[in-house]
């Protein structure tokens, strides 16, 4: 979360080669001409996927893309599926499955986008509508979904698996507090891009997921979180954090000042400014 708006052929071998053209008892006279002799090799196909990788933090529309490329489907072919797999989401999603598409791995043997689509919602159901997740969610005065929703920001925003806790808490303290989340996750989920870059134009879209300007959490999960994101979603570390920001790769601050969170905004402004210059030669 940043306060400020600043900021993975076929070869053809040809054999050449000279014949030489001799008759019994005479030489012939003349050149010898070069003849090609041609070995084809016969055409291998390219090795299929046996598995599919969803990693954490995937938003639908990518795995559904990540789907179409496995099955060497046209594109947009997972999507136009989604309204006859049948999938069992809460009544909360509406129909949509961000969120409920759970990150694993998943076998392409006879596989189906609707086959696929409904072995991720299964299995987020599995983790999700399960005693531990349930009961937490519950003890934190929300439903599934919105813990499924939290830990989806969680997802997004934490720079390490150490800092889901406190992300969350910061998540917990600022709806507390009746404070805008105002998180660049929720932005750029709006805006289909991943980016630390925030312009002041940004927080001003219009969007039910600018949490800049709207208030409370996104009306959906923003990706699909994984078990580690879930688990800080209902159980986030103690503290009274209501700021954060990266301000170097390995080095996240949270603090409940504002003074001292605008510091550590001003010094991660000048280490993106430092990144963004040129170095002399």
């Amino acid at each position: 979360m940043q306060m400020n708006t600043p900021p993975r052929s076929t070869i053809r071998l040809t054999r050449r080669g000279r014949i030489a053209l001799i008759a019994t008892g005479a030489v012939v006279a003349g050149t010898a001409v070069a003849v090609p002799l041609l070995s084809t090799v016969p055409r291998q196909e390219p090795e299929k996927p046996t598995t599919l990788v969803i990693p954490e933090g995937w938003r639908a529309s990518r795995i559904y893309a990540a789907v179409d490329k496995a099955l060497a489907l046209p594109v947009g072919t997972t999507k136009k599926a989604l309204p006859t797999a049948g999938l069992k989401l809460p009544n909360d999603a509406e129909g949509n499955p961000e969120g409920y598409l759970f990150p694993a791995t998943y076998p392409l043997e006879k596989a189906t986008p609707r086959t696929l689509l409904t072995a991720m919602a299964d299995t987020a159901n599995k983790k999700f509508n399960g005693a531990p997740i349930a009961a937490g969610a519950q003890r934190n005065a929300m439903n599934v979904y919105q813990a499924v929703t939290i830990a989806s920001l969680v997802q997004a925003e934490a720079a390490t698996k150490a800092d889901m806790g406190k992300v969350a808490r910061v998540v917990f303290n600022r709806l507390a507090h009746g404070m805008p989340l105002q998180m660049d996750s929720t932005l750029n989920y709006a805006l289909n891009r991943s980016t630390l870059k925030t312009t002041l134009a940004d927080t001003r879209i219009q969007s039910p997921y600018n949490s800049y300007q709207r208030m409370g959490l996104p009306p959906t999960p923003i990706g699909s979180p994984g078990d580690d994101a879930v688990r800080a979603a209902i159980s986030p570390t103690p503290g009274d954090w209501l700021y954060f920001v990266t301000v170097k790769p390995g080095d996240t601050r949270f603090t409940s000042s504002y003074a001292e969170h605008q510091r550590n905004v001003a010094e991660f402004n000048r280490n993106q400014q430092r990144l963004a210059t040129p170095k002399a030669r």
